[in-house]
């Protein structure tokens, strides 16, 4: 990397931190962020499935949209029930195009005075341009860009919140509320991007390395990097923007029919009314897909990487792996894929080929292991 590519990287509130720690950085949408610490990927991964892992994920972006109507005019990019969002509930949605793809993914909480959004580092600009583009008189867009945000995940994760902030403890998946950490102002949900129980917690830029401190300071948590992240969301089934899910799949392609809310479908009482309406809601009622996400196990040891082709038995193409890699907890290569919809069925093997060797693997139901957000 030249040294003005690398000067024009941005750094999240975290940057000493990772490097006191000996993370290596890498450039990750826009940013320096660390992929990995000393103790590597595997490591990283199952402590965050057996204790408490902190995520960096100050580069995704922070949006609050205020003022009377916000909650109509959101619901009108998204194909997700958000009038009826109660205070204190966190959402996941989709923003769609006109076609009916996916322009981006993303969450939403309703606080009593706002909506609060988090989106996708690669996308934040486009997607503040995109709700700016369609703001009605009246609305308020602010981006919050002097808030840090961390994430604690595990099942140790919950015990080491309660001891700094109580009020945690009766929190279950989804919820949301703005609670003080040591005297910061912050905005914590339980929830995250790991199949595991935790929280996301935005924070004061100037408060975020000390309440990463305090957390680290528990034997049970260690800091957690990207590639450990990104096997973690992969055996849990969830999607990664720009690989999994983009604009060319619609949500039904994409296996997110759960993320179309039923009073947004046919006969709903706000039907439609969003972006790529007409084609998503078809492709619902009549089940008719050309391509379908799917999750894959692999039959060797080997790992199948992002952009492997899929093929048949008899080596017509029939798909492309969107994310692979070898599940640390599975204890098996794992894969996500759009794949024609005909070999979609649970069971049906396929075949990845990886250097000029047809490497077999089953398609099997998402998540790969079992999520254990805390329901209550």
């Amino acid at each position: 990397m030249s040294e003005a590519s690398a000067e024009s990287l941005k750094k999240t509130p975290l940057y000493d931190l990772h490097l006191t720690q000996g993370a290596k950085m890498v450039p990750f949408a826009g940013y320096e962020m660390p992929v990995q610490y000393p103790s590597g990927v595997k490591t990283e991964h199952l402590h965050t499935r057996n204790k408490a892992g902190v995520f960096d994920v100050s580069h995704m972006g922070q949006l609050r949209l205020s003022g009377d109507g916000a909650d109509h005019f959101l619901e009108s990019l998204v194909p997700v029930d958000i009038v009826d969002l109660p205070v204190g509930k966190q959402r996941y949605a989709v923003f769609t195009n006109d076609a009916g793809g996916i322009l981006d993914d993303l969450m939403v909480t309703r606080y009593a005075d706002c909506l609060y959004l988090v989106v996708n580092a690669a996308c934040k600009e486009q997607d503040t341009q995109h709700l700016q583009s369609h703001l009605p008189e009246g609305v308020t867009l602010e981006r919050l860009n002097d808030r840090a945000l961390i994430a604690i995940q595990g099942p140790m994760a919950a015990e080491v919140m309660q001891r700094h902030v109580p009020d945690v403890a009766d929190m279950v998946f989804m919820d949301s509320r703005q609670l003080s950490i040591d005297g910061a102002p912050c905005f914590i949900s339980r929830s995250g991007y790991t199949g595991e129980d935790g929280f996301e917690i935005s924070i004061p830029e100037q408060d975020a390395e000390r309440i990463s401190r305090m957390l680290l300071d528990h034997p049970e948590v260690e800091l957690i990097g990207l590639g450990a992240r990104d096997s973690l969301r992969l055996e849990s089934g969830l999607c990664l923007y720009g690989h999994d899910i983009d604009v060319n799949t619609t949500p039904v392609e994409a296996s997110l029919i759960w993320a179309i809310s039923k009073n947004r479908r046919h006969d709903g009482e706000r039907a439609g009314g969003f972006p790529g309406a007409v084609k998503i809601l078809k492709q619902i009622e009549t089940k008719q897909v050309e391509t379908k996400r799917i999750g894959l196990i692999g039959s060797s040891r080997a790992p199948v990487r992002e952009g492997a082709d899929l093929v048949d038995a008899q080596g017509q193409s029939i798909g492309r792996v969107t994310s692979g890699t070898f599940g640390p907890s599975v204890e098996a290569p794992v894969a996500m894929a759009l794949i024609n919809a005909n070999y979609a069925t649970l069971g049906t093997e396929v075949y990845a080929l990886v250097r000029g060797k047809k490497l077999p693997m089953t398609v099997s139901k998402m998540p790969f292991i079992e999520q254990r957000y805390y329901r209550g």
